[in-house]
């Protein structure tokens, strides 16, 4: 009996740690992630927490999170985009002549330099998906052509200033309904987006209950639910004590909205991970992986604009250095999210986390008087040890 009763009381042990391996598995950026803000806020005696600080780390690193939210899909299917940066920079030059020079509209001038992008994406992904060129080859030339277009745009100097309306982008923030001293119309979208994501969860959780898949138990879901909620209006309620959402908080919440409907819910976005989980068999299953490939690089040069602009918005000049190292940013960002270095896997959020940490790390380490040389230290160890856990996950999962 007394036999049974310790065979019974290993197993419950092996099975917790087993689930407890899997969560961390699941969630290790998150669980990472809140470690860094628990630990930054009591290193540095509570100045991280302010809201004003919290608001900074958002402008501070919005357009390496757009940047990264379009590397998703180059990684997914396999690939790198090395020209990101350069792009982000020749745009920024353009946007520069069109509002500075030539006096355009900011309502004109952005359409036309996302358009740029776009086209500069459609360039590099012709020869990748149609001439079967590696990626790194083709961006890489990129890289130094755009690096180098953006010099002879600018003739070496900064334009500046560009109009306030266009500033905005980075660091305008949404009206206030009253004069108090909580940014009320902030603390309303929070409250309505915390009950769409806890019904969105419910949903999900219905749906795959009806198809008679395995879903948690209530008492977990309402966990999860909660917790949820409870963050989302916590960190709505730090932007509130300041001057609300910033505009490009909102931007970003537009294109993790549209990333997440794209990978999860369309026929587009089970083609990217078909495509960069198994070229061929996705081929012999009818997908065109070359169109695919096409148009993820198009949106990818799209998406450089844009975190060009909105760089560009932040600094308030147009600068032949902007965007420098940008794309290895967006990659760690990408690859501390859980996104696999072979293709096929990741997830939108993944890489928002991931971003997040990066702009956490950087901006603790700053407060804390870390040199710069060492943040990049830091930095690479820990996108090693992200590139080891996936590895070490992989070879889990296939034993």
């Amino acid at each position: 009996m007394e036999t049974t009763n310790g065979v019974k009381k290993e197993k419950q042990t092996l099975d917790l740690k087993t689930k407890a391996l899997d969560i961390f598995s699941k969630y290790s950026m998150v669980i990472i992630l809140i470690g860094l803000l628990i630990a930054f806020q009591l290193m540095t005696d509570g100045i991280f927490w302010r809201p004003l600080n919290i608001t900074n780390i958002v402008l501070q690193n919005s357009h390496i999170l757009v940047l990264a939210a379009g590397m998703l899909l180059v990684v997914l299917l396999g690939h790198v985009d090395l020209s990101v940066g350069s792009v982000m920079a020749f745009v920024g030059a353009i946007s520069g002549i069109l509002m500075v020079n030539w006096n355009v509209s900011p309502w004109l001038a952005v359409p036309i330099c996302i358009a740029i992008g776009a086209i500069i994406g459609a360039w590099q992904g012709y020869w990748v998906a149609y001439f079967g060129i590696p990626a790194f080859i083709v961006t890489l030339a990129g890289l130094l052509m755009f690096r180098g277009l953006t010099q002879v745009v600018l003739g070496g100097q900064s334009l500046a200033p560009f109009p306030e309306i266009f500033q905005k982008i980075s660091t305008g923030y949404l009206p206030d309904l009253t004069d108090s001293s909580i940014h009320l119309l902030t603390m309303i979208l929070g409250v309505l987006i915390a009950a769409a994501l806890v019904f969105g969860q419910w949903r999900t959780r219905e749906k795959r209950k009806n198809n008679l898949f395995e879903v948690e138990s209530m008492n977990t879901f309402m966990v999860k639910a909660v917790m949820t909620a409870v963050v989302m209006i916590g960190v709505t309620y730090i932007f509130a004590s300041y001057q609300g959402y910033p505009v490009i908080l909102v931007i970003l919440g537009v294109i993790v909205a549209a990333y997440a409907f794209l990978t999860n819910k369309t026929v587009a976005g089970r083609q990217i991970y078909a495509t960069g989980g198994n070229r061929k068999a996705a081929e012999l299953s009818g997908i065109k992986t070359k169109k695919i490939t096409f148009w993820v690089f198009v949106n990818m040069g799209a998406m450089a604009a844009l975190a060009g602009l909105i760089l560009a918005a932040r600094l308030n000049a147009a600068t032949p250095q902007a965007g420098t190292s940008m794309e290895l940013d967006a990659m760690a960002a990408v690859y501390f999210g859980g996104a696999s270095t072979s293709g096929g896997i990741g997830t939108i959020v993944g890489t928002i986390v991931g971003g997040l940490v990066m702009g956490v790390l950087n901006n603790g380490m700053s407060i804390l008087g870390v040199g710069v040389d060492w943040q990049q230290a830091i930095k690479g160890l820990i996108l090693l040890l992200a590139v080891v856990l996936d590895i070490y996950n992989k070879k889990k999962k296939a034993a």
